[in-house]
């Protein structure tokens, strides 16, 4: 693999034509040589309080869990770079209950394990924070009852515990989680709490897709590291906090320079972007075209081919690799190729390389059709929803011109249960990365807790379709999604059901340095 080293850096042009050299934007690829230990970069700071007392560390007695999983944050050291410790937060996790495979962790790795659970079963997960700043866990993409979804409302301090009970209703997919603590998801995700959360299904199984050893989860995250190998962490109060707060090197699955030893044959690879607020268009080097057969919310209907990927934060994507055409040595390197978001030019980095060390006797098919995905007809939408993503001058940046407040919510965000509605995202910046009426032009992947929803059209002005047609390509609106990237001149329009639940939900944006800042609100979902 080539290794860049050639570090590309931001510029925003900002009012009256200042352009401000904000951060490196390409990560490099060969590794520190720290010296040793140092102090941990993520201070406490003064955080927002919850408006409610501590829960009871105490489970429901008529709830009956097919799983029991304990999982505790904690203050740690991980092996990232050769003979150097560094300091993380990590998620430890415990099976108390269930069947050994719900719970699996990632070898030589700072992050969370991995869960493993089916639809329809019932899990309980009592999570202990023992952090020095308070923190609460959010299912990503799951769709659970308010109070387990993980609202900053609900945060527990050092040496408190929150009890989650819910039952597993999403397809088939991959999921993951992290901590939503208002105005620390950013430094808290940054320093190592972030994990895969897996469902299966009887659709999936029927797919015959490549399982075990061949269907493998892998994070993408970019970190920032001082001389003694630790992380460096800058999104708080800086202008890093304005743009999103990017790295120098890149990790997969916690570890640098990132070598996957694959049999010739076909595998599921799970991608997901856990980076803060880095925006990935993922590669093959020698060119060779991606089949997608899922999205954030599970398989799609047939596979779909693209020529790279877009990746945005907190966006997953699942591909079939068939490596079984390579001779045994072969090294296929997957890159993020160059673009350009309207605001920043990226080069091109290395990701890792898939390295064919053996022969399989085996080989797996992929499936013509995948799965149903039952979407929503748009004619039976009730209304539409206008979010508009912009800077407000002295207050950051905002949806509507609002920015987060603990429970308040608008008679605007307010959604009768049982509601089909259409909801659009509308990126008012130019996509030339000026400044317009006070506001800055840059991407925002938008998240949307509770039931996934489904991209049924996209418009982008004229200023923004050069950026825009760097990474369209490789965007993958087919399947359900609870993330979308809305990029700058770009309205997104969604499709999306308030079923199940009532109660107090948010919808954000995903660099979660725009997260931390408050470019988050609260939705509410009433009882007819």
């Amino acid at each position: 693999m080539t290794k860049l080293t050639r570090r590309n850096f931001i510029r925003f042009a900002g009012a009256g034509a200042a352009t401000a050299v904000l951060a490196a934007c390409t990560p490099k690829t060969t590794t520190p040589a720290p010296t040793g230990a140092g102090e941990t970069p993520l201070p406490a700071t003064g955080l927002p309080q919850a408006t409610l007392p501590p829960p009871t560390a105490v489970a429901s007695a008529d709830f009956a869990p097919d799983v029991e999983i304990a999982l505790k944050a904690v203050q740690d050291t991980a092996v990232i770079f050769p003979n150097v410790t560094t300091n993380v937060w990590r998620i430890r996790g415990e099976l108390l209950q269930g069947d050994a495979s719900a719970l699996q962790s990632i070898p030589d790795s700072y992050l969370g394990p991995i869960l493993r659970l089916r639809k329809g079963q019932k899990v309980r997960i009592h999570f202990t924070n023992e952090l020095p700043e308070e923190s609460i866990i959010h299912w990503h993409g799951l769709h659970v009852p308010a109070e387990m979804d993980g609202h900053p409302q609900y945060v527990v301090g050092n040496g408190e515990t929150y009890v989650y009970e819910f039952e597993v209703r999403n397809r088939a997919g991959t999921y993951w989680y992290h901590p939503h603590p208002h105005g620390r998801t950013g430094p808290q995700v940054y320093a190592g709490m972030a994990g895969f959360f897996l469902v299966t299904d009887d659709e999936e199984a029927a797919a015959n897709l490549p399982d075990g050893e061949y269907d493998i989860p892998l994070v993408i995250q970019d970190r920032r590291f001082d001389d003694n190998g630790q992380l460096v962490y800058q999104g708080n109060g800086t202008m890093d906090q304005m743009m999103g707060f990017l790295g120098d090197q890149l990790l997969v699955n916690g570890q640098p320079d990132f070598t996957l030893p694959v049999a010739a044959r076909a595998y599921r690879l799970r991608l997901l972007n856990g980076s803060n607020s880095r925006i990935y268009k993922l590669g093959w080097e020698n060119g060779s075209p991606f089949t997608v057969i899922g999205t954030d919310g599970g398989l799609l209907e047939k596979p779909v081919e693209r020529p790279y990927l877009t990746l945005a934060p907190a966006e997953r994507l699942e591909i079939w690799v068939d490596f079984s055409d390579q001779p045994i040595g072969t090294e296929l390197n997957l890159v993020s190729l160059p673009f350009n978001t309207g605001s920043f030019n990226s080069g091109q980095f290395p990701i890792l390389t898939a390295r064919v060390e053996r022969e399989s006797a085996e080989n797996a098919t992929l499936p013509e059709r995948l799965s149903t995905p039952n979407f929503f007809d748009e004619a039976d939408a009730e209304r539409t929803r206008e979010v508009a993503l912009e800077m407000s001058m002295g207050r950051g940046w905002t949806l509507n011109g609002r920015t987060f407040e603990m429970t308040a919510v608008t008679d605007d965000e307010t959604i009768k249960q049982g509601s089909l509605e259409i909801w659009e995202f509308n990126n008012k910046g130019s996509g030339r990365g000026g400044m317009m009426g006070g506001g800055m032009s840059l991407p925002h992947p938008m998240h949307m807790h509770g039931e996934s929803f489904k991209i049924i059209e996209r418009q982008i002005d004229h200023d923004g379709e050069a950026a825009w047609e760097t990474l369209s390509a490789g965007v993958v609106d087919d399947g359900w999604k609870d993330t979308v990237l809305v990029m700058p001149g770009q309205r997104v329009k969604v499709l999306r059901r308030f079923g199940d639940f009532t109660g107090l939900f948010l919808y954000h944006c995903h660099n979660l340095e725009h997260e931390d800042m408050g470019m988050m609100r609260n939705y509410r979902v009433d009882a007819v």
